[in-house]
């Protein structure tokens, strides 16, 4: 029994086989980071000195955050990732909970209810939302991975998500979008049949375009087609002004003139719009880059995580950033209507990007009993 054991450590260290923490994902996510702060201060300095007298308002309340999410990153990285499974229902149901509770006490920000102040603490539930969706899909999978091989048991996984996306839908549709999205793949990526999810796909593409034309949200496809024709595409204009002055490689770090107040409130959804114009063509694809060597890392966690649930943990994580990414840079590059998405660790937003940081703990936390190839 001695000599198999023996054999067998000596057969993984040939193999180059060894347990580890991805220190790779976390330089990436430090890197993005900084840049973001960076960036949002870039941003946000002038718009913080007319409102609040003070240039580093911004960025001293998304540090505050950051530093928050760190906290949460250790401690997800010291827990055993499975500890969260337990969870897994009851943070579905408060998270669905919070987000139906800003319908009714939430507080309002330009036009939309999206906020809970809670003990002087403002917080956004939907973001809670999508790390509950992805903790609730990933531990379904894992524990009923036959069910997975049937459309039948699919369409119900996929069916329990519909009431939180209905509650978060209500106020903040992108979010919805987002939380649906990442539903899908998860389930798509567990089931061996892809036919029936080809058909599903195009079926709610079809009731999306007649939901879109149908109701009130048509007129943001107007905006997104014309947006010289109406007010509210101001800023969708002055993002492209923005990217288009800004060239091969930009203006400079802090030379944007289009933040200074022609984009409104530069520092959220609109940011890349003055990365690109602060650092050009040449800075927009090193940002891009930079999230694509992040979704790698998770990649490679995913592959090579030792069980199902570590597994679609990570790859939940993963769709849950790429969607944001891809949204983002598609609406202020103005290739789909607008949809309030933020850019994952740019964009200002404390409660996003705790949670988004909180996420790659729980992501480092699978890296830890992964098998990677060296």
């Amino acid at each position: 029994m001695e000599r198999a054991v023996t054999a067998q450590k000596k057969k993984r260290k040939r193999t180059g086989t060894t347990k580890y923490i991805d220190y790779t994902l976390l330089l990436m996510i430090i890197c993005i980071l900084g840049f973001g702060l960076v960036m949002l201060y870039s941003t946000s300095a002038y718009n913080a000195t007319l409102k609040f007298g003070s240039s580093i308002y911004y960025l001293k309340r998304q540090a505050m955050s950051a530093g928050l999410g760190f906290v949460l990153l250790y401690i997800c990285v010291k827990l055993d990732y499975h500890f969260f499974a337990k969870f897994a229902g009851v943070a579905y149901l408060l998270a669905t909970v919070l987000c139906l509770a800003v319908n009714f006490v939430g507080t309002s920000s330009h036009g939309s209810s999206r906020w809970l102040n809670i003990a002087g603490f403002s917080f956004q539930p939907s973001e809670l939302a999508k790390v509950a969706v992805i903790l609730y899909l990933a531990t379904v999978i894992s524990k009923r991975p036959m069910a997975m091989r049937t459309f039948k048991g699919n369409i119900k996984l996929l069916a329990t998500i519909l009431p939180i996306f209905v509650v978060v839908a209500y106020n903040n549709l992108s979010t919805a979008i987002i939380i649906v999205g990442i539903a899908f793949i998860m389930v798509f990526i567990s089931s061996p049949k892809t036919a029936p999810f080809i058909l599903a796909f195009v079926g709610v593409a079809l009731l999306a375009v007649v939901f879109i034309f149908g109701t009130y949200r048509q007129e943001r496809v107007q905006i997104w087609l014309h947006p010289e024709n109406y007010d509210t595409g101001y800023q969708t204009l002055q993002g492209l002004y923005a990217i288009g002055s800004g060239g091969l490689f930009g203006k400079g770090l802090g030379e944007s003139i289009q933040k200074l107040g022609f984009v409104p409130e530069a520092q959220n959804d609109m940011i890349f719009s003055i990365i690109c114009e602060e650092l050009g063509l040449f800075g927009a694809i090193c940002v891009i880059l930079m999230y694509i060597l992040l979704l790698w890392r998770l990649l490679l966690i995913a592959t090579n995580a030792k069980d199902m649930f570590g597994s679609y943990l990570v790859i939940g994580i993963m769709v849950h950033i790429a969607l944001q990414v891809i949204l983002n840079i598609a609406v202020v590059t103005n290739s789909m209507p607008n949809t309030g998405v933020t850019l994952p660790f740019v964009s200002y937003g404390g409660t996003s990007i705790m949670f988004l940081i909180a996420e790659m703990g729980v992501a480092l936390s699978v890296s830890k009993s992964a098998h990677v190839e060296t």
